[in-house]
């Protein structure tokens, strides 16, 4: 049914590849050698030229001890750099390691001790850090500044204030026996014996699960990114090799970023206007010297974007087509972009384990907007009940999407337990996303995990989300469920208000009671200034949580901080008057008592006032 909606040309099922990825680059360099393979922020490095880089690299790593089927990890932003690693590691048969550069010390510790590499490559200012707590590695230290044209690089040496904070971002102290990467590679000679990666050998370890839990490390072969490669350019067929020019802002270290800037820029022979951070202003200026024909990006960076262009004409004239993933386009969002830059959006749908992309949007009027669009040549999709995996869901219904295919994972590093879980009978991939069929479309309702049972009724975030942004003043939100005693659980809504804005709960309830069922509806609103993201830019509801349940704990330490200081009123009140009607009670003309002096007799006269007020 799904493929009824193909776009005309596009197959029911790939040819599978036959070659790793080594050869998109060998492809590339002999087609269009003097064609530029990346712009870095202005300095320009042809497919040629790139090509000896990558050899002088292998060569350095190879010096270093790196053989078939060991780990490199690589801790990089975006930069010429890691382009050059990746290939290179690839081109002895290591798997290479993908970390993110601006992960904390402690969970980079566990992800390198979790894969054993022996051979770190990361960034200045990661390694500041993190260096001193590896002992028995080998680490090289990439300089970012290194990698830009000669004419930045002289004006970051000035002695002025924004060249020095402009370097100090880009650069960092690491211990003496960290490696310079740059000076290593240039003494390198550019020959190396290299080994041809067999098609099922691990190409990538790229580490997942950031949004729900631990990160886990996936392992994805040569044959599941190639065949990946293979469906992307099979479903924009109309790309032209050696014409076009990417956008590279994802991260590489993430599975969108890689797929798009690692694997098919270069299979493309396209050129990479490469940034090391997303940056507006940075992709506009270089649009200028590389028109862009694709971006591939995330709401956020779509909203950015329009955001910095403005009432300023449209700069991507060349621009022809817009991929956006990892989270839903708002078709509103979506309008707007195609309306300033005059080019089509589609939607894709993928995870990392699945290298990354399963589905997408045709590439035509057919698309629909605000689905996952439909599963890709060579991927195999069912909706079954995420109780019964072996019960599929009548046509409509909601269920947790299973799909297998050439580009789905072969497992988690040494996770034998949670591949087991994922990897149904060692082929159909769990997605943990709630899903139904719409004529062939695939429609998102939310992630099994993050689903909201209340009262034995589920209630997906993602629905109440949509709801509830679309009331004015709201301008961001996310929806979780917290613990709410014999009801299982409350859907609390999280806000970020538009300036000047004021809501409460009363006016949310109101707004949604047309477009929500009454479980559904948020019991509690929570106020924030801004939403906890990922890199990317992925609201991340498992902090939203945590930092829900904070508040509920700082609330009960004030509620028993009150209510213990009450007590304590209370009881130095009651033994005030309890001293009060003693003093009351004593007989007047007793001349043996004891007598107040002044003082004391006038203190007590106005505590006495006090208390009868």
């Amino acid at each position: 049914m799904a493929r009824a909606h193909y776009p005309a040309g596009v197959p029911d099922e790939i040819e599978l590849p036959t070659v790793p990825l080594t050869d998109l680059l060998d492809r590339a360099v002999a087609a269009f050698p003097k064609r530029h393979a990346i712009d870095f922020i202005g300095q320009k490095t042809s497919y040629e030229e790139l090509s000896e880089l990558v050899k002088k690299t292998a060569s350095m790593l190879s010096l270093a001890g790196v053989k078939k089927g060991d780990v490199v990890a690589a801790i990089l932003p975006n930069c010429p750099q890691h382009v050059a690693l990746a290939y290179a590691t690839w081109s002895l048969g290591a798997t290479l390691a993908e970390h993110n550069p601006l992960a904390k010390t402690s969970e980079l510790i566990a992800q390198l001790d979790n894969h054993g590499g022996k051979i770190v490559v990361g960034w200045e200012k990661t390694l500041t850090d993190l260096a001193d707590h590896l002992p028995g590695r080998t680490i090289f230290a990439v300089n970012l500044t290194a990698a830009l044209p000669k004419r930045s690089q002289m004006l970051l040496k000035l002695p002025i204030k924004a060249a020095k904070a402009q370097k100090k971002k880009m650069r960092g102290r690491v211990p003496d026996h960290v490696y310079s990467f740059e000076k290593m590679v240039a003494s390198a000679p550019a020959s190396f014996v290299g080994e041809t990666p067999g098609m099922d050998d691990v190409a990538v370890y790229l580490h997942t699960g950031g949004t729900t839990g631990v990160p886990k490390a996936v392992c994805l072969t040569h044959m599941n990114l190639m065949s990946n490669y293979t469906q992307v350019i099979t479903w924009l067929h109309e790309f032209k090799r050696g014409e076009e020019t990417i956008a590279s802002i994802l991260p590489f270290f993430h599975a969108f970023g890689m797929m798009l800037s690692l694997v098919l820029s270069i299979g493309l022979g396209a050129t990479q206007d490469i940034l090391p951070s997303f940056d507006p202003k940075m992709l506009i200026a270089a649009n200028k010297r590389h028109p862009i024909t694709f971006f591939g990006g995330v709401p956020p960076m779509y909203e950015k974007i329009l955001a910095e262009i403005g009432d300023d004409p449209n700069p991507f004239t060349k621009l022809r087509y817009s991929v956006s993933g990892a989270m839903a386009l708002l078709p509103e969002l979506a309008a707007q972009w195609e309306e300033k830059t005059d080019s089509l959006v589609i939607e894709g749908y993928g995870m990392t384990e699945s290298s990354p992309v399963l589905s997408g949007s045709p590439v035509s009027p057919a698309r629909r907007p605000s689905t996952l669009g439909l599963p890709f040549p060579s991927v195999d999709a069912k909706v079954v009940n995420p109780d019964n995996i072996e019960e599929e869901m009548p046509l409509g219904e909601v269920g947790e999407l299973l799909v297998r295919g050439p580009n789905v994972f072969v497992g988690y590093l040494n996770q034998p337990e949670e591949t087991a879980a994922t990897l149904i009978d060692g082929e159909w991939l769990r997605t943990g996303d709630l899903v139904r069929w719409d004529d062939g479309f695939l429609v998102m309702a939310d992630r099994r995990k993050e689903m909201i049972i209340r009262s034995g009724f589920n209630v997906y975030p993602s629905q109440v989300e949509e709801a509830v942004r679309s009331m004015p003043g709201i301008r961001d939100v996310a929806v979780v469920g917290m613990p709410d005693g014999s009801a299982g659980e409350a859907v609390v809504a999280a806000l970020v208000l538009e300036p000047g804005a004021s809501i409460d709960l009363e006016n949310v309830r109101k707004w949604t009671q047309d477009k929500l069922s009454n479980y559904s509806m948020p019991k509690s609103i929570a106020v924030f200034d801004e939403l906890p993201r990922s890199q990317l830019g992925k609201v991340m509801r498992r902090s939203v949580r945590e930092q829900l349940d904070d508040l509920e704990l700082q609330a009960g330490q004030w509620r028993k901080k009150l209510s213990e200081t009450g007590d304590e009123l209370r009881e130095r009140a009651s033994e005030f008057r309890h001293r009060m009607d003693s003093s009351r009670e004593k007989p007047a003309g007793n001349a043996n008592a004891p007598q107040p002096d002044q003082s004391a007799r006038d203190q007590s006269a106005s505590s006495d006032d006090t208390c009868d007020k």
